[in-house]
């Protein structure tokens, strides 16, 4: 990677330019052209490596979202998968090394239409029961990859901001149905935007600046896909701790190096008895596994009940989608 595609990915991935050509705004600070930025970031996500370039939602704050889970036999898991993968309530479908080996996130405008979209799944995959994994605490979430070499990759913020969920008006429900998919790479995406969403780009352009202030967008930037990257190893680490005790414990594994997303969900008894996870990401298997034993020792987490879920196979990944859009708009 040379070091224009290095600065353009690292150092965009947050804090993206809000002004009517962000593009230029880049270039300028890269000391290139608009039209290379461009076409870059169109070869990167040609490639696989820029999944968009946009916003990353807080959870609860639009819409309703869960992570869930199904057993699948292996002779059906690449159809079930694809089943799946098919709904356009479903942003991220992995398999993973467990009983319940298949892993999704989904997302709906509320609860209820979240509910059947999970009991279509559930009837139509004919697996078993579906684990149902809502979040109840965010310790670390979605703070992008640092390319600078070091593995695992580092976060560079712990905190996290708690925003209430926010009540839409129609024409911010059009703004973030046109916002799901990601910027147009073009000049002026905010025009874009704002064209598709029947609002003032200067309204839109405020809009966003506020959900960042507010914490409602956790992240403005390029997107980036972890596997293109050369992070093969993705783990999902969860333990069985006390709920008194979560809380503290998941802060303390949050401020970690290497710890890439952490929170507490729900339990699903009997089946599910695990409420504290994190995510690891390593270029190795080897790395990661030794980063997790680390981190075992250091917040206190050996003496807990615990399980190690390696992903194997990616199926889907893209934006949440909380708000209904046609599938035409944006492509």
């Amino acid at each position: 990677m040379n070091r224009l595609a290095f600065r353009l990915l690292n150092e965009f991935q947050r804090g993206f330019p809000l002004c009517s050509r962000p593009f230029a705004a880049i270039a300028d600070r890269l000391c290139t052209s608009e039209a290379l930025v461009l076409e870059r970031l169109s070869e990167y996500r040609e490639q696989g490596i820029v999944s968009r370039v946009g916003a990353v939602l807080a959870p609860r704050t639009f819409g309703a979202s869960v992570l869930a889970a199904l057993a699948v036999p292996n002779s059906r898991l690449a159809q079930v998968a694809a089943l799946v993968s098919a709904r356009g309530e479903v942003n991220h479908n992995y398999e993973r090394e467990h009983r319940y080996n298949l892993w999704f996130v989904a997302a709906a405008p509320d609860e209820p239409k979240l509910d059947t979209a999970l009991r279509v799944i559930e009837c139509e995959a004919s697996c078993g029961p579906l684990l149902k994994l809502p979040m109840i605490e965010e310790y670390r979430i979605d703070l992008g990859f640092d390319l600078s070499g070091a593995e695992p990759p580092l976060g560079s913020e712990t905190s996290v901001s708690h925003p209430m969920p926010v009540a839409l008006r129609p024409e911010q429900e059009r703004l973030i149905a046109a916002l799901q998919p990601g910027l147009l790479l073009v000049p002026g995406p905010y025009a874009e935007l704002a064209a598709t969403a029947g609002l003032p780009e200067s309204e839109v352009l405020a809009t966003l600046e506020c959900w960042i202030r507010d914490g409602v967008i956790r992240r403005f930037g390029i997107v980036l896909r972890h596997r293109e990257l050369g992070y093969h190893a993705n783990a999902m680490a969860v333990w069985d701790v006390a709920d008194a005790q979560v809380g503290a414990l998941g802060a303390r594994l949050a401020r970690q190096a290497g710890v890439t997303l952490c929170y507490s969900r729900s339990r699903a008894l009997p089946e599910w008895p695990y409420n504290l996870f994190c995510m690891i990401h390593g270029r190795t298997r080897e790395s990661v596994s030794r980063r997790l034993a680390e981190l075992q020792d250091e917040c206190g987490l050996a003496g807990f009940d615990s399980a190690v879920l390696f992903s194997r196979r990616r199926f889907k990944q893209c934006g949440a989608r909380y708000v209904q859009q046609p599938e035409a708009s944006h492509a």
